[in-house]
Order: structure tokens, then sequence, then C-alpha cells
């Protein structure tokens, strides 16, 4: 029976939750799962991010598009030797199966988790499908902050055992109504977010403005969203689809100018580590497709390789 008692143990605090205790400056990315059985290639991206990164964001279900389980490939990532922050949409679930999911996969080893509400189902591959929203972001955090005490989202003791699991939140500061993000910001500091990682930051000026008029004194690491532009195309593309987001004109014009535009938006993307690494306390790296790239834009940007030891208890 001893085989099974290892889900039962506390397990040692998580890479992530330790730097976020010690105030170290953050980094976290972002992969996506796979569109079909095979994660290898997940992996490989996963993999080329170990001692670089606090954390690996798995995807769940973004931009309504059918993908692998993210919980599935968050314990891939974990049996690989690379922490995940496993994202959880209410989109696709009502709270019967949040709460089972939540308790699932802490029984699995993950730890982290990023409590999002979903996009809507018509943006995505299945527009016909049936959304959830049983809950939403604020919501699925306080029911985590219910397991974690050792009550389902009715008051009832989980006989069980509770978890133990370090949520976080999204933060999108380049809304356009500062009134609506400075109080869904508050509302989820309230419901127990104990990080939070923002959508891609074009605006640096906005940024700062959200940190020093509503983030400031919250206690909660904020991660800027940093996110690889790869061309002018790939720029303007973003800023017709990314409700929002509107990449400045002169960042799209040293794109079009460049010999080589994928080296200019890696230089482009090391600035806003700079320019974050003055304003807040990490950076959450986004890099589609091209995840691999990820080390070489910390190099530029001047940020060492992490120094911590791997959590015992993590492949290496």
């Amino acid at each position: 029976m001893v085989a099974l008692q290892h889900a039962h143990n506390p397990s040692p605090e998580s890479q992530f939750r330790a730097a976020v205790r010690s105030g170290d400056f953050l980094v976290t990315a972002e992969v996506m799962p796979p569109k079909g059985g095979d994660p290898s290639h997940m992996l490989t991206m996963a993999h080329t991010l170990k001692g670089r990164v606090h954390g690996v964001n798995i995807t769940d279900g973004s931009r309504a598009v059918m993908r692998m389980s993210s919980i599935a490939a968050a314990v891939l990532l974990q049996q690989n030797g690379v922490e995940p922050i496993c994202q959880l949409a209410c989109r696709d679930r009502n709270r019967i199966a949040l709460q089972a999911d939540l308790m699932g996969a802490y029984a699995l080893g993950i730890r982290n988790v990023l409590a999002l509400t979903g996009d809507p189902v018509k943006a995505g591959d299945h527009p016909d499908a049936r959304s959830v929203f049983d809950l939403e972001s604020v919501r699925l955090l306080q029911v985590i902050r219910q397991l974690n005490h050792g009550f389902d989202l009715h008051d009832r003791p989980l006989p069980n055992q509770p978890t133990d699991l370090f949520a976080g939140a999204a933060v999108d500061p380049q809304s356009r109504s500062w009134s609506g993000l400075q109080r869904r910001f508050e509302r989820k500091l309230a419901a127990g977010a104990q990080f939070f990682q923002s959508q891609l930051v074009a605006d640096f000026d906005r940024f700062e403005k959200f940190m020093t008029q509503i983030a400031a004194g919250c206690d909660r690491p904020i991660l800027a969203g940093i996110f690889l532009l790869k061309s002018a195309k790939n720029a303007q593309f973003i800023n017709r689809n990314v409700p929002g987001v509107q990449i400045p004109d002169e960042v799209i014009q040293r794109l079009a100018n460049a010999d080589d535009p994928l080296q200019e938006g890696m230089k482009i993307a090391a600035e806003q580590v700079q320019a974050a690494r003055q304003l807040c306390q990490g950076v959450h790296m986004m890099a589609v497709r091209r995840e691999d790239l990820i080390p070489q834009i910390l190099d530029l940007a001047g940020i060492p390789p992490l120094t911590a030891p791997t959590p015992a208890g993590v492949a290496d």
C-alpha cells in the first residue's frame, strides 16, 4: 500500500511559489498543448525553457480552439522536469467539473493554477459548441480558496483532505475601461489571487499607470505579458484581431524595415523585458510556436539563468 500514499503526503514548495515568496524577479512562459495525442513538440519546446523560467503555463482551450487537456499536458511537463502553471477556464465546465478537476490536478502533483473565465466559443474552431460559464474567474478563485481550506463550494467539509493550490489570475492593463479594470483586479485580489499574469502589453506608459494607480501596494507579483512579434504582418494581424491591443506604428515600422524581422522582434521583446523590469516583479513570455527563442530573448534582456535547485520530487 506504500505506493498509494504519495498523493496524501505534503509536497515540497514549488519553485514558482518559492520564488514568489522570496520576491525574485519572476519569469514564466507559455506553451500550447498539442492538437492530437502526440505531446513531443510541446515537450521539446518546454525543455528549451528549463533553467530559464520559474514556471511554464499550459493553456486551456485558448481562443476557444480545441487542444489536449491542460491538466494532462501539465502532468506531462511535470514528469519531464518542467514546473507547470495549469490554466483552468470556466467556459467548458460547470462547478462540479471545475472542483473535480482541481482536486484531480492536485492529486496528480499540480500545484500552480491560473484561474480564467475563458474565451467565447464563437472565436474558436467549434463555434457551434455550447458554452457553460457556470462560474467565472473570480468565483473560480473563491472555489480554489475553499478547497484549500478543506471545504467545497457549498461549505461542506472535504473528508479526504484539503488541496494546497497556488492560484493566480489574468489581468489586462490595456483594457479600455479603467474603472472596470480596477474593479476586476480588486475582486480577484479579494478572492485570493496570489499572482497576476498580464495579457500582451503594447503600451508601457499605460502599464506604468496601471502599476502606480491600481496595482500599487497590492503585495502580489504582477508579470507583464511580453509577446514575440515575428514580422510587421504578425503585428498588424494582432492589431486587427486582439481586442484592446494596439501595437504602435513605430514598432511595426521597425519590423517592416528590418533585414531580419524575427531577429528585430526578439530585440523588441528584450527591450520590453527590460522596461517591465523597472515597473513590476516579472514577465510572462509568449512566443507562439517559437518558445525555443525565449532563452535568447532573456539573454538579450540581461536576465540570467535561474540558480535555484530543482525542487525535490521533480525529475530533472
